[in-house]
């Protein structure tokens, strides 16, 4: 397998307050990761400038104004309890969009089978009219709609591993036949959506799972739930909200994963690629806030992306 690795130059200048989870640091553990070895065989670039006004494919008319206004000339601006704009924060935003949808071309183009974009901040939470959770712009739910309008896909699936649910993504796609969404997160915990009843226009899969639950819990959701069901939707193309916060380390939250998890989660994942879209993921990092656990798991994740691991379906 020949997988991409799409880095964020600019990542640093989207700053949030001391002690705030959704830091800078945090690429900088992902890229110290995956700049061992192992890693080697990775096809490395840097994410160029996106076109930051592709997000009226799926925000309102006035989201990108509303960004606008909040963000400060100087200093630090806030939208909501947890969500922080300052000055350059829509220059990174814009390269974490480039860079997915840089991913998006080399991957739908033939150029590699799979890609991982190291960006911030994360973008699940952002619903059609309002930024929200760290979340400025849906980046995923960009990248699923240029998929659409530049290469003819006609289904896509969505894959959301967060720990937390991503009510922006399933606001934006809930009335969408063409777009497939499935989520594991822990409930309750923040944003209190993803109960298991909402299931948009029958493209919307979301299984809860308890807090203090692990891997065996998670594997019996994907085995049972959601790879049954994205099999049946047949997608052209599947992207991932690969948040790592469902890791035992985790201050956000309570599910026990282990690093290892990911590694057997990425796999059966490449399975369904294999078997419904010629093996064409591209995966967006969204959260994990404990350096540690974040390293781990995206190690595991884009160790598996390069190695592949088809034909694991029934185990």
């Amino acid at each position: 397998m020949t997988t991409l690795l799409v880095s964020q130059p600019n990542f640093a200048d989207h700053h949030t307050p001391p002690g705030h989870p959704e830091r800078p640091e945090r690429i900088e553990a992902v890229e110290e990761a995956l700049a061992r070895p192992r890693f080697d065989r990775l096809v490395r670039r840097s994410a160029p400038s996106g076109d930051l006004m592709l997000a009226e494919l799926v925000h309102d008319s006035s989201y990108l104004q509303r960004l606008r206004n909040a963000r400060p000339a100087e200093g630090m601006g806030q939208i909501d309890g947890d969500t922080f704009i300052c000055p350059k924060s829509l220059d990174v935003v814009t390269a974490g969009l480039g860079g997915a949808l840089d991913a998006l071309d080399a991957v739908l183009l033939g150029q590699v089978d799979n890609a991982f974009c190291a960006i911030r901040p994360p973008g699940h939470h952002a619903e059609r009219a309002a930024p929200m959770g760290f979340c400025l712009i849906n980046t995923i739910a960009i990248t699923a709609r240029e998929a659409q309008r530049k290469y003819g896909a006609e289904r896509i699936a969505i894959i959301d591993f967060d720990v937390h649910h991503g009510n922006g993504t399933q606001d934006i796609f809930a009335d969408d036949p063409t777009v497939f969404y499935a989520s594991t997160h822990q409930m309750p915990l923040f944003p209190g959506t993803g109960h298991p009843r909402e299931t948009g226009a029958g493209n919307i899969v979301n299984v809860a799972l308890e807090s203090g639950t692990g891997g065996a819990e998670m594997r019996d959701a994907y085995l049972t739930r959601i790879i049954p069901a994205t099999i049946d939707f047949s997608p052209d193309l599947i992207l991932l909200s690969a948040g790592f916060d469902a890791h035992e380390r985790d201050p956000l939250a309570q599910l026990n994963w282990q690093a290892a998890d990911y590694s057997w989660l990425t796999g059966k994942l490449i399975d369904v690629a294999d078997r419904c879209c010629g093996n064409r993921i591209v995966s967006l990092l969204e959260g994990g806030y404990d350096l540690k656990g974040l390293a781990g798991g995206v190690s595991h994740h884009v160790a598996m992306l390069m190695d592949g691991a088809v034909g694991r379906l029934d185990e």
